[in-house]
């Protein structure tokens, strides 16, 4: 799944993907596996298409086809996708842009048919060994926690790809943006990217240590900062470690739970932790 906001670049980058891996150039400054590639634009013209893709390459591509319409899922796209692969041995990417485009309603759950519609796709790419990329949207409302609880719709969606990747940014206007990806065989990772001359660049990942403090609550963060200056140790209750060291919006026994949960973490930083309880 590549995932993120209308207008935000998704279709940039997934021309840039199927050139790249058409002729076997790097993509993002990962190296690609030369093979054709079937895009299928199902909300632009071939005129559009075409002005894009001559923003990016001057030189024609046979192994780079596109399409602007297509059959629905479980009303013959598969089948479809199974006679292009069949008449193009060396199909190595599809690019479905987008996944709602080629959806029928149902009278099934809205999970399964998430799941369903998706596992149609999936199940087509593991048999033929080719990478099925579906283009999808985030819902409106955003979540600062987690950013890929933005997919738009249920769990059955991100529960069925292999791999999500979700393109966010700060603001609409804002040049750069950041890729966040998560699978079942790929290591949780954020990139963040700059959008130039219509392509999207690579400029830095951001390192683990990084993503590991996000994931860490404030108050233990506080509490860090305030160890890291006591040089000669520290020892009290969680009531007075909470006023010694300012830490507000949780209660003591709440404090002392999560420096017990992330006690790991400060260790990594020079600070120890270790309580002592007493039974009357």
């Amino acid at each position: 799944l590549l995932v993120g906001a209308p207008k935000i670049g998704k279709s940039w980058a997934s021309l840039q993907l199927a050139l790249a891996v058409s002729t076997g150039e790097p993509f993002l400054g990962f190296a690609t596996t030369q093979g054709d590639v079937l895009y299928l634009c199902l909300e632009d013209t071939f005129q559009r298409v075409q002005q894009r893709l001559f923003r990016l390459t001057d030189e024609a591509n046979d192994r780079l086809h596109f399409a602007v319409s297509a059959e629905k899922l479980r009303c013959g796209l598969v089948e479809q996708l199974e006679a292009f692969a069949d008449s193009r041995p060396g199909l190595r990417l599809v690019i479905v842009d987008t996944f709602q485009a080629v959806r029928v309603p149902t009278a099934e759950s809205a999970y399964k048919a998430d799941y369903g519609d998706l596992g149609e796709l999936k199940r087509f790419g593991d048999e033929r060994g080719i990478t099925v990329m579906a283009v999808h949207h985030t819902r409106k409302m955003g979540d600062p926690s987690d950013v890929f609880n933005t997919v738009s719709g249920t769990n059955g969606i991100t529960g069925s790809a292999d791999e999500t990747m979700v393109l966010a940014k700060a603001n609409r206007y804002d040049g750069t943006a950041t890729l966040n990806v998560t699978g079942r065989d790929v290591e949780m990772a954020e990139y963040r990217l700059r959008f130039r001359d219509c392509r999207w660049e690579f400029v830095e990942r951001t390192s683990e240590e990084e993503l590991e403090e996000r994931e860490v609550p404030a108050a233990v963060l506080t509490v860090l900062d305030f160890m890291a200056g006591n040089v000669t140790g520290w020892r009290g209750t969680a009531t007075k470690l909470m006023a010694d060291a300012g830490v507000e919006g949780v209660r003591p026994n709440v404090l002392s739970k999560l420096l017990n949960e992330h006690s790991g973490f400060m260790a990594a930083r020079g600070v120890r932790f270790s309580s002592e309880r007493t039974n009357a």
